[in-house]
């Protein structure tokens, strides 16, 4: 094959990697860390996204969680990765939120958080500035989106009292996950956001700040779903309807199942 029929081109990605442990504890997960110390990761998350998209258009923050997700090393903690080009995913988010508001004259995650909330029945948890639901197109077994009920285009545009009830927020819905099955519950996370400013002139106002929950667990601590054959080859199937998922999680306690009698009896209290 000659060079001017090749079908294949490539081309150098400059990108930046950066790890943020969470906690100085081994063994303190999200969900057993105290608000305080989960708004402090809220804010590294901001400070990381300034810093790199200072240089960088696209500051992807993810999680895995657990071996089951690839996780080597059991230390909580998330990873950033930076790149000059908006990968695959975020480029599809781009070209949907963009369609939409040039149609329709508002951001379409904003749209749809307002339809979620009049339905309640993919509601998971809500608070004055957030929302988490199970989205119509999930197709891992509880998986969630976390949504800011204001217009924000990224994670340092969130006001000091958004940083507080987000890290409420995650602290309630990561409990209620740990809960379902009573384990550590593993999945992979990531922020997504508007690109930063990368370009004189560009308008990134129709992107909503997001968070995607992908966790695989499905009817107990060890089994899980796999994305295999037909799924893999042709289109995801779901175990259960957003709807089930949502209740199921709607209806778990807001206290970790590792707490003693005496600390649920005191969080319920608080």
């Amino acid at each position: 094959m000659t060079p001017t029929t090749l079908c294949v081109r490539g081309r150098h990605g400059p990108m930046e990697s950066k790890v943020m442990c969470f906690h100085p504890w081994s063994d303190v997960t999200l969900p057993l860390m105290s608000v305080p110390e989960i708004r402090a990761v809220v804010d590294a998350w901001a400070s990381v996204t300034e810093e790199l998209g200072a240089q960088y258009p696209w500051v992807q923050i993810f999680e895995n969680k657990g071996a089951m997700m690839g996780c080597s090393n059991p230390h909580p903690h998330c990873q950033v990765w930076a790149s000059s080009f908006l990968p695959d995913v975020a480029q599809r988010e781009e070209r949907s939120q963009r369609t939409y508001q040039s149609q329709h004259g508002e951001p379409l995650l904003m749209e749809y958080g307002r339809q979620e909330l009049l339905r309640k029945d993919r509601l998971v948890l809500t608070s004055e500035h957030w929302l988490v639901l199970v989205p119509f197109w999930a197709v891992w077994p509880f998986q969630t989106l976390l949504l800011p009920r204001r217009h924000v285009r990224r994670l340092p545009e969130l006001t000091s009292a958004e940083r507080d009830d987000l890290a409420y927020i995650m602290k309630k819905l990561l409990t209620k996950y740990d809960n379902l099955f009573e384990t550590s519950f593993p999945y992979s996370m990531g922020w997504h956001g508007a690109p930063m400013e990368s370009e004189a002139g560009a308008n990134w106002d129709h992107w909503q700040l997001h968070a995607h929950y992908y966790p695989p667990l499905l009817r107990s601590a060890t089994v899980r779903k796999f994305m295999v054959g037909y799924e893999m080859l042709a289109q995801a199937q779901r175990d259960l309807t957003p709807e089930q998922a949502a209740e199921r999680l709607r209806a778990l306690p807001e206290v970790h199942y590792l707490l003693g009698q005496k600390d649920r009896e005191t969080a319920a209290i608080a």
